[in-house]
């Protein structure tokens, strides 16, 4: 599973609404399904939006804002006022494609402060969509299929490397690497290849360097 990309763990049957989707339908699908976001999308499938709980919560939270409102945003206000998917939608929508990295579309969702993606297509169409839940599904893999991927895939086929050069241990998705690189640009890049095997929780990186400077020997004097 080397190279893990967002189509590998997205949901393929994915609950969508149309803009003119009402207030209380839109309630009743997020229940329903059990999920926390819809994908607002048009006529051809184009994803417009989305629409989370959070922005239904609006409604009921800044009916009366009172004392705090003027610490009300006027998005927050716009959408308490809304009555459609139109309406409460959060646009332009922070998507993912199938071929993203998963570590991709786990940067987007935490710095996004969103808990799903809808993927698209190139034209922009709903596709799939990936969770929280999905990105964390990656680490279900077993230390020897982990340590399978650093051995044959990164090791030998992608750097010609023998094995037998390098002890690789893996215990709870937690990698330990040691023996001595050519250089320590090879040591550094098997190192950050390591990091990035789909199921690695951490590397301990017990490789012995070569001396960068090598020390020469001079003449006694």
């Amino acid at each position: 599973m080397m190279n893990a990309t967002v189509k590998d763990v997205m949901t393929t049957e994915v609950v969508a609404v149309r803009q003119e989707t009402t207030f209380k339908e839109l309630a009743v699908a997020l229940r329903r399904h059990r999920v926390s976001a819809l994908p607002v999308v048009d006529d051809a499938g184009r994803v417009l939006g989305v629409v989370s709980e959070a922005d239904l919560l609006a409604k009921e939270a800044l009916a009366d804002p009172g004392p705090v409102a003027e610490l009300v945003h006027r998005k927050d206000v716009r959408k308490a006022e809304g009555l459609t998917a139109g309406d409460l939608m959060t646009r332009p929508p922070v998507t993912a494609t199938p071929d993203d990295p998963i570590e991709q579309a786990a940067r987007m969702m935490h710095f996004m402060r969103v808990k799903r993606l809808p993927v698209v297509n190139p034209g922009g169409q709903l596709v799939g969509i990936i969770s929280r839940a999905d990105v964390l599904a990656i680490f279900d893999r077993t230390d020897e299929d982990i340590r399978s991927d650093i051995v044959d895939a990164i090791l030998l086929h992608e750097f010609l490397i023998d094995p037998r050069q390098f002890t690789v241990t893996v215990e709870s998705g937690v990698v330990t690497m040691e023996g001595t690189p050519e250089t320590a640009a090879l040591g550094r890049t098997l190192i950050r290849k390591a990091r990035h095997v789909p199921g690695v929780v951490a590397v301990r990186d017990r490789l012995s360097y070569p001396d960068i400077y090598p020390v020469v020997a001079g003449p006694a004097l």
